[in-house]
């Protein structure tokens, strides 16, 4: 981008991140639902369940947990960018000397700083129950910078979500099954204890590879393959996503 669009893209990001600041429930709100979940699993069902890894149910889960946060955070993003559409404020937007780029790149980075405020509430809350990690410095970057990539490849989904809505709920709706995914992945139970196709999508889907990658750098054990096949997996979703969107929002423009 141009020092403009820079500029522009900057100055709509601050106004979208105004509008989170003003009601910081949104923030919360994405929490509840991980936080809850995390807490279920980890104090009612997690003495039920088997993974055949060393250290605390805690530790196995969170991955799976930090990905649902994502999950349900990038629902907002859809749902602020068609009340904008709605509303005719991109309209007004598009009558000034402002790239058209810059609407769509403020809604994504105000969703990555969202989600990672949302991301920070939960593992603070997971370190007050018990999870711990031994992982270095550079292994935490690397965890961030990764749910940073899960969160710009699920927010540009959720921006052809919110150009395609039809109405609020659907707009926010998109989101559910992405909270749904990381249920039949090796979030919270190894994919080898499920049934046979079941194994087959949960092994071969993005989330798995995703969990596992971020499970073993909390861990302290070797990545392998799956950080190869996460990051071709997350670049490949944000190239064609970003395309998707960018194409429909200036059909819809005209």
């Amino acid at each position: 981008m141009t020092t403009l669009a820079l500029r522009d893209t900057g100055a709509l990001t601050r106004r979208s991140l105004r509008h989170v600041l003003r009601s910081p429930d949104t923030i919360v709100t994405t929490a509840v639902v991980p936080v809850a979940l995390m807490l279920m699993f980890g104090f009612v069902l997690g003495g039920a369940i088997t993974t055949g890894a060393e250290g605390r149910y805690i530790d196995y889960m969170l991955p799976g947990i930090l990905l649902i946060t994502i999950a349900s955070g990038v629902g907002y993003t859809s749902y602020r960018l068609f009340l904008d559409l709605q509303g005719g404020i991109v309209e007004r937007f598009r009558s000034m000397p402002i790239p058209r780029s810059a609407v769509l790149w403020a809604h994504v980075l105000t969703s990555l700083v969202a989600n990672l405020a949302s991301l920070a509430v939960v593992v603070a809350v997971a370190l007050l129950v018990g999870f711990r990690s031994g992982a270095s410095v550079a292994a935490w970057l690397a965890v961030a910078a990764l749910l940073a990539l899960v969160t710009l490849a699920l927010t540009w989904v959720a921006v052809i979500a919110g150009l395609s809505a039809g109405s609020v709920e659907g707009a926010g709706a998109f989101s559910y099954p992405l909270i749904f995914l990381p249920f039949v992945s090796s979030a919270f139970v190894p994919t080898a204890t499920m049934a046979g196709p079941v194994a087959w999508f949960a092994e071969h889907q993005p989330v798995t590879a995703v969990v596992d990658t971020i499970r073993a750098l909390l861990a302290q054990q070797p990545v392998g393959t799956e950080i190869w096949v996460a990051l071709a997996w997350l670049v490949g979703i944000l190239v064609v996503a970003q395309v998707v969107a960018v194409t429909r929002y200036r059909r819809r423009l005209g």
